[in-house]
């Protein structure tokens, strides 16, 4: 499980080249495979064309499925992947492989209207197929915090249902933003390290993770990675000394790696636990994530402050 975690995100780091390549043979004229009802545009900037109502739609990511469910429109799924595991009634839904390999002939066979992609499968044949069966993609590809209010904004919109999103964005913006205020702080905002797995991969430049982080007012110790999730060595490790280590927990990853044995958060206890699906998702539930991250910080703060 842990594996296929690490190597859904570094999908994520691949999914901006991959996805050019995927659709390279794709122009910025909206899709000829569907009859166009409307034209709504992606990630990628292209125009996507859409029927005036989408009834079906398959969903090959799980923080896509966690978007479609959060606007209103999860009875609208025909299909998602195995990974798609929330809310709990993504769970009766038909499975069509896994993000990372979809099952083109059960795609197919579905009838969707459009299907969403974030990072996997990204292949020009995939493309083909589906447009030649009158079937519309919609790629998603996320960076930052905006990205993720932006593909829960369009993902709205193909649906029909842009009220519900823009209603949405703006509860997550509010949600941030008193996330931000209740850890402001005098000085240097706390020095974070996230560890995604226990063999040290972590977040890097490109990450929304990164991104989200810092709108709350804390700073990645690895945000000058170039590399969106790279995999750092333990020399670099110790060199970090992190004042916080944000642990994304899974199984086998619920602990710092032994580098970190002599860092300012380790001899402070200053480690949080944050459920890998809500941290790792670039979904609505991120903000979650960070929520329950300066409540850890909030609760150590107030067990440490000085009389």
């Amino acid at each position: 499980m842990i594996l296929k975690r690490i190597r859904l995100m570094r999908l994520v780091a691949l999914s901006a080249v991959l996805t050019c390549v995927a659709f390279a043979s794709c122009d910025s004229g909206a899709s000829e495979a569907t009859t166009p009802g409307r034209v709504v545009v992606d990630d990628l900037g292209n125009k996507v064309a859409v029927p005036a109502e989408v009834t079906r739609a398959v969903s090959l990511a799980p923080n896509l499925t966690e978007i479609v469910f959060s606007v209103g429109a999860g009875d609208r799924l025909v299909g998602v992947t195995t990974f798609c595991d929330f809310p709990k009634e993504a769970k009766k839904i038909r499975k069509v492989g896994d993000t990372l390999k979809p099952n083109i002939e059960s795609i197919v066979s579905l009838k969707p209207q459009v299907v969403f992609v974030s990072t996997a499968s990204q292949l020009e044949a995939f493309s083909k197929v589906l447009s030649d069966q009158g079937i519309s993609v919609f790629v998603t590809n996320p960076s930052t915090l905006e990205g993720v209010y932006r593909g829960i904004g369009k993902i709205g919109e193909v649906f029909g249902k842009k009220k519900e999103a823009e209603t949405l964005i703006k509860s997550l913006t509010k949600r941030i933003a008193a996330t931000k205020q209740s850890l402001a702080q005098d000085g240097e905002p706390p020095r974070v390290f996230v560890q995604i797995d226990k063999s040290l991969y972590t977040i890097g430049k490109g990450s929304f993770i990164s991104d989200a982080l810092k709108k709350i007012g804390l700073e990645s110790v690895t945000s000058d990675i170039d590399n969106p999730y790279p995999k750092i060595s333990k020399e670099r490790a110790r060199i970090l000394d992190p004042d916080v280590i944000v642990i994304s927990d899974s199984p086998g990853n619920d602990a710092p790696n032994d580098a970190m044995e002599e860092s300012k958060a380790v001899r402070q206890k200053r480690i949080y636990r944050i459920d890998a699906d809500t941290l790792s998702r670039p979904g609505p539930r991120i903000v979650e994530a960070l929520e329950n991250i300066a409540e850890l910080e909030l609760e150590w703060r107030s067990a440490n402050r000085k009389e």
